[in-house]
């Protein structure tokens, strides 16, 4: 394909027109996968699921209140206890079919030791739900 011109004058001045055939080509190409994809994407499965008036059953969680306080000390649910005697009680409550909710309150001056020992515990005895708690700053 050549893109002489016949005139003599302008011979030698560079051609200054874009062919737009390749562009075309490539448009159309992808006009027609878009076509034919677009389709396959909207596949749903109509379904009519049935209607129900219950209500949501939640069993109540129960929940452990553990503390720890600056001397190291150990309480469940505010009764003092040691360390061999609450590893013993999360082995009991590990063994439950509902999971209690452990809320682990530890003072400020504790030693981390006593925390991660008191975690280590609770997941011994496959205890999962374990929350700290702690106050707001008061401005």
């Amino acid at each position: 394909m050549a893109f002489a011109s016949f005139d003599a004058r302008n011979a030698r001045a560079p051609m200054a027109e874009i062919n737009m055939v390749p562009l075309i080509d490539v448009l159309l190409v992808l006009l027609v996968i878009f076509i034919v994809t677009a389709p396959l994407l909207a596949h749903q499965v109509k379904l009519e699921l049935p209607r129900v008036s219950a209500q949501v059953l939640s069993a109540p969680t129960e929940k452990i209140d553990f503390s720890i306080d600056a001397a190291g000390r150990l309480f469940w649910n505010g009764q003092a206890v040691d360390r061999a005697e609450a590893a013993r009680r999360f082995a009991s409550e590990g063994g439950k079919p509902v999971q209690p909710e452990v809320h682990l309150r530890a003072d400020q001056d504790v030693p981390y030791k006593f925390v991660a020992q008191t975690l280590g515990d609770a997941a011994k005895a496959g205890l999962t739900k374990v929350g700290f708690v702690s106050q707001a700053d008061q401005p």
